[in-house]
């Protein structure tokens, strides 16, 4: 599969380095030559100086070859324009890079489909989401709802308190069990779980189960579950604000910007609900006079990765139970986990994500990066005749780095175990580490 990636801001960067392990055929673009040096790297890909807005630059890149074109560019109408022509000169598909939500309205994504933008992405509205689902349920570090909601990942921190702690997975109750190990996060090494390895305080364990199985995992994970009636909000960043819109309106928000033109103008925009506030986020006098312990969250959003990082350890010390942190820096996802920050926001892995999904050829409908894991979830189709269907789970040798967390079937959402077939038809979700991802198709397919 050829593709070609034109921007090669962080995004970009990111976007080829997780394609090129694919062992694609990748042309990163960018008219900034000095943007496409990557010193002692291994990335297998081809850099080319160019503007992906000319037409010549396009056609020397081979576009008319190329199967995807992804443009990621901070500039939206770059990347709109990029897709407009690319899809003119050949490209099979495009996917832009946008920050303006009324393009993502079904009318607008009509009119951008027809003028040959296949896909839109906007990451700083997906993150905002994220934030809100992480409020909602302050108790987890992740929690996503995957095929429409019929089936939930939940990313839990362990502690002394749990009833998991120092059991063998072959030791969990496993008639009537709600819920389904997929992954344990143990420092920086990711764990496909096996009957045999040990939970340990401290673990990031990764869960699957149904909205009826959350509240078990809630419990067997030793956690408390606090409403969020207030929370500060330190940097004005477009997430913060698109946050700020998104959350429920009974919240009490304080957002705290250092600028104050930017804070004014934040303050225009925001629901009355959030108060802004000109000030500096890390001044610990300021956080305490806002009534930061009182808060039950505390979200850091500013440019500074580092900084978010810090205030957030700030906050945890002065009794905020939830903290999250915008973490750009890809290096320090897991300084933060290290740190004991609640969730992280990362924008790239955000986009690496739906990129993903633009790439696989089984019936993908939804591909999350999970931040504190080197692992992606996958929700597939099983279809007819297809390597998945033909043996029970535990006869399939599925690839070490590979395990099947659930399954919808006829509309009923299901757990899977050893004795579990898989059906054509079936709608699988699938939890594997990266070096899997490309195996999916040989068992959907």
């Amino acid at each position: 599969m050829r593709i070609i990636i034109a921007g090669a801001g962080e995004v970009g960067i990111h976007v080829a380095k997780m394609l090129s392990q694919e062992k694609m055929d990748i042309i990163l673009m960018d008219p900034d030559a000095n943007r496409l040096v990557f010193p002692n790297s291994s990335m297998d890909i081809l850099s080319v100086v160019g503007n992906p807005t000319s037409l010549k630059n396009l056609e020397e890149a081979g576009i008319k070859n190329a199967d995807l074109f992804v443009s990621v560019t901070p500039e939206e109408t770059t990347n709109v324009m990029a897709c407009m022509l690319a899809h003119n000169l050949g490209a099979r598909r495009t996917l832009a890079r946008i920050n303006n939500y009324e393009y993502l309205l079904p009318k607008s994504k009509e009119l951008f489909q027809a003028m040959g933008i296949d896909t839109m992405i906007y990451p700083e509205m997906l993150a905002a989401k994220e934030i809100v689902s992480d409020i909602k349920r302050p108790w987890t570090r992740q929690y996503w709802e995957l095929l429409n909601g019929a089936l939930i990942l939940i990313g839990v921190k362990i502690r002394d308190n749990s009833l998991l702690v120092d059991r063998k997975i072959s030791e969990l109750p496993s008639e009537n069990k709600l819920y389904h190990i997929v992954s344990i996060q143990r420092g920086n090494e990711t764990i496909i779980p096996r009957g045999n390895d040990v939970i340990h305080t401290g673990d990031l364990l990764f869960f699957t189960t149904t909205k009826a199985g959350v509240e078990e995992v809630r419990e067997q994970a030793g956690k408390k579950n606090p409403e969020v009636k207030k929370i500060i909000i330190m940097g004005g960043s477009r997430i913060a604000i698109r946050a700020c819109q998104y959350l429920p309106n009974h919240i009490r928000i304080k957002l705290i910007e250092l600028n104050k033109e930017k804070s004014h103008k934040i303050a225009e925009i925001v629901p009355g609900n959030v108060m802004v506030i000109n000030g500096d986020g890390r001044d610990p006098d300021l956080l305490k006079q806002e009534g930061v312990k009182d808060s039950q969250a505390f979200i850091a959003l500013t440019e500074n990765a580092s900084t978010n990082i810090l205030a957030c350890v700030a906050a945890k010390r002065y009794g905020v139970f939830k903290t999250i942190a915008g973490v750009e820096t890809l290096d320090y996802i897991s300084l933060a986990n290290n740190m004991d920050i609640g969730a992280v926001i990362n924008k790239k892995l955000i986009a690496a994500s739906y990129i993903y999904q633009s790439l696989l050829d089984a019936d993908v409908s939804n591909v999350k990066c999970l931040a504190f894991a080197n692992a992606d979830v996958a929700e597939l189709i099983a279809r007819p005749n297809s390597k998945i269907t033909r043996k029970l789970v535990k006869d399939l040798h599925l690839p070490a780095d590979m395990t099947l967390g659930g399954l919808i079937r006829d509309g009923e959402p299901r757990m899977i175990n050893g004795n579990t077939q898989i059906l054509a038809g079936d709608h699988v979700v699938v939890f594997c580490l990266e070096s899997a991802m490309r195996k999916l198709e040989d068992y959907f397919n």
